[in-house]
Formats: structure tokens, sequence, C-alpha cells
């Protein structure tokens, strides 16, 4: 029954990774659609690199700073036929379907960041700041709240009455990904000829719509992967996290539908807001709970979105800032709400635990943000020239465009 068991486990941990992956082919999508023509191969080129230098970095340096383990040990040991001194791994290579599986949330950072820095960001740098977030600065917050760390989880319950609760990363992920995005974002400036000296906003207007709806449904079907296999054992697995995503995805819609006035871009990501939102307390919230939940992170999008391009001229392509920093926010902080027992809740969250937290996580990336990009702007440059941003990162970078055939002289 034990080997079973593992079995089990291990296909469950498996599918969830899986799932998670195909969800970077959503990001990729969802960027594709969003820019410019001119951009496009450079959004797919980024996303799919940004996993390869995520994947190796975390292997060898992210998940020890972040649980303390580390893979250099003979396959026997890492598969558990065979324990070593100060190295036990689970068998039927459990711990290594984990590995995978919180790698596929890791990369998702770079990703998240990607979207928000698009047709103006250099190559080479922005591969450097994927190696130094998902190496050092994500793992070491993400080992407080899912590890050890710090004893950060310890002071929360000691100081709240309860540890910060953050089930499948709203903040450890979304948040931290779009705070980071900020820092970029403002250190890069905005595309050239998206605000008049007058102050006006000039439309840049997406390319391909239907490849934006693409990116949001494979990104929203993976999802429940990335909540519900946030369980990581068929033990721990709960319907209830599959009706609180379903619930606060069709909440996000249909807010974002009616306070973006039917936008497609809007109601796209509406469903992706809601879903950012309700990873935290996916595994608490009653289901009409995360339904409010969601409504609330698709107005918030809109809202968002709208102050960061008119108002406050923060030139955020795909509005990742919004979507995952801000609706993620709010998700770690709904959580305090809606998970508690009074509200049909499942209980043992705490509310001032779940602000704390979430303002700790906003605080450690916008820090981290610009820090990194404020650095890499100094010292190596992360814009591209005026001229090759005017050609386009396809052409200036990678050499051809998304349609060579058409674009072809003589075609």
């Amino acid at each position: 029954m034990d080997a079973l068991k593992n079995g089990a486990d291990v296909f469950f941990v498996l599918m969830g990774a899986v799932m998670v992956l195909a969800m970077h082919g959503g990001f990729a999508f969802l960027e594709v659609g969003t820019v410019r023509r001119k951009n496009q191969v450079n959004a797919l080129i980024k996303i799919i690199v940004d996993l390869a230098v995520s994947t190796v970095i975390y292997f060898f340096i992210g998940y020890m700073v972040a649980y303390g383990v580390n893979f250099l040990v003979s396959a026997k040991v890492l598969s558990g036929l065979e324990t070593e001194e100060g190295y036990e791994f689970a068998k039927n290579g459990l711990d290594l379907v984990k590995f995978f599986f919180l790698m596929t949330f890791a990369a998702a950072i770079p990703a998240i960041v990607s979207g928000g820095i698009a047709e103006r960001a250099k190559f080479w740098p922005q591969l450097g700041a994927t190696a130094i977030i998902v190496g050092v600065i994500y793992p070491t917050f993400e080992g407080m709240v899912w590890g050890s760390k710090f004893n950060f989880q310890g002071w929360i319950e000691a100081t709240f009455g309860a540890p910060f609760h953050d089930f499948a990363g709203s903040i450890v992920v979304h948040a931290m990904g779009g705070w980071i995005a900020l820092g970029a974002v403002v250190m890069l400036g905005a595309r050239l000829g998206r605000y008049r000296k007058d102050g006006t906003t000039v439309a840049i207007l997406p390319s391909n719509i239907p490849f934006l709806a693409l990116g949001s449904w494979i990104l929203s079907v993976g999802w429940f992967g990335f909540n519900v296999m946030s369980a990581q054992s068929v033990e721990g697995v709960t319907g209830l996290v599959a009706m609180n995503s379903l619930l606060a995805m069709v909440g996000g819609i249909l807010s974002a539908m009616v306070v973006g006035r039917n936008d497609p871009g809007f109601v796209h990501n509406g469903a992706l807001a809601g879903l950012v939102a309700v990873c935290a307390g996916s595994d608490v919230m009653h289901p009409i709970g995360a339904l409010i939940t969601g409504g609330l992170a698709g107005a918030l999008f809109v809202w968002g979105f709208e102050k960061c391009q008119d108002t406050w001229k923060i030139d955020d392509v795909l509005g990742v800032w919004p979507l995952h920093g801000m609706c993620g926010a709010l998700g770690g902080i709904a959580c305090g709400v809606f998970g508690l027992e009074a509200l049909g809740g499942m209980g043992g969250v705490s509310f001032m635990s779940q602000l704390v937290g979430t303002l700790s996580g906003i605080a450690f990336a916008t820090i981290a943000g610009f820090i990194v990009y404020g650095a890499l702007k100094k010292t190596v440059g992360i814009r591209l020239s005026q001229e090759d941003e005017f050609d386009g990162a396809d052409l200036s970078i990678h050499k051809i465009s998304a349609y060579p055939e058409e674009d072809s002289p003589g075609h």
C-alpha cells in the first residue's frame, strides 16, 4: 500500500508540474497577442529561454536556498533506493517531481516580468536578471513562507495567532513577480512614442486578439494544476480548491467585462486576475467568498491597468503589476477575510497574519526589483537602442520576423 501511495503521489505531483509547465505556453501567447507584430518572436524566445535558465539555476542554487536541499548525490539516493549521510529522499523519486513542480512556480517569476518589459528590453541582461531572481531573490521569500527560513512563519504565528497562509502562491509567486516587475518597468521607462510631451497617451494596439485569448485559456486550464496540485499528495487533495478556483475565475471574467466595458483584453485578463487572487485562500475559502474575491480582482485589474497607463504613465505592456502584483496582494489579504469560519471558511487563518505577510512580500519584491534592475541599468544597460526598438526586438535581436515569408523582399 505504501508503494502504491508513493506511486500515486508521484503521478499526481507530476501531472501538476506538467500542467504548470504548459502555463508557460500561456504566458508566451498572452504576450505574443498583446505586443506588436515586430516583437512576437522575442516574446516566444524570452519565455522558453527564461524557463531553461530558471530550471538550471533553481536546480543548482534556488532550491537549496529555499529548502536547504541539493541534488549532488547518486541517482539511487535521489530516487529513494539508498540513503547517504545528510541526504534522505522519498521513494519513487517523489522529491524530484516536487522539485519539478516548484521549479515551474519559480520560472513563472521571469515569465511575469517579461510581459511588463516587453518591446524594449535587451535580451541578455534580462537573462541575467532571471538568474539572480530565481537563484536568490524568489527562493529566499519562498523559503520564508513555505519553508522554515528566518523563522518568519514562527514569528507571525506567535505574534498574530496563525501562520501566514498562502496555499498556492498569491504572494509567494504572483505578488513577488508583479512587484519585481514594477521595478523593472520603471527602470526601463516607457516605449518610444507611448506618451506625448503634453502628457497624453498614444494607443499602441495589440497585434493579435486570438493569440491573446489563447494565452489566457492555456493559463486558465493549467491553473487548476497550479492550485489543486499544491496539496502535493493524493491524500491532501480537495475538490474545494478546484471549486474555488473555478468560481474566482468566472468572477474575474464577469467583473472585468462590466468594468472594462467588454474589452477583450480586459475580459481575458479578468479570468487570470480572479485566479491570481484565489491562490492564497483556495483551500480555506467558501466558494461564495472565492467568487467575491475573483470579482474584486477583475475590477481591480481594470482599474490598475488604466491608472498605470494613463494616470501614472507606467508603461507596463501586459499590465503585470496590476494583474499579479495588485491582485496577488488582494488575494493574500482576502484569505484572511473569507477564510474565517465566521464567513463560512475553514478557519485557521488570521487577518493580521495575512496583512503582515502580504505587506512583507510586497516590500521584499519591490526593493529587490528596483535593486536588480537598477544595478543592471547602471552596469550593462537594460534597454534596446532607439533604432533597435523602432525596428522591433524580432529583427534586432533574433534576426527574423514572426512572418518571414510575408516580410521577405519580393514576396
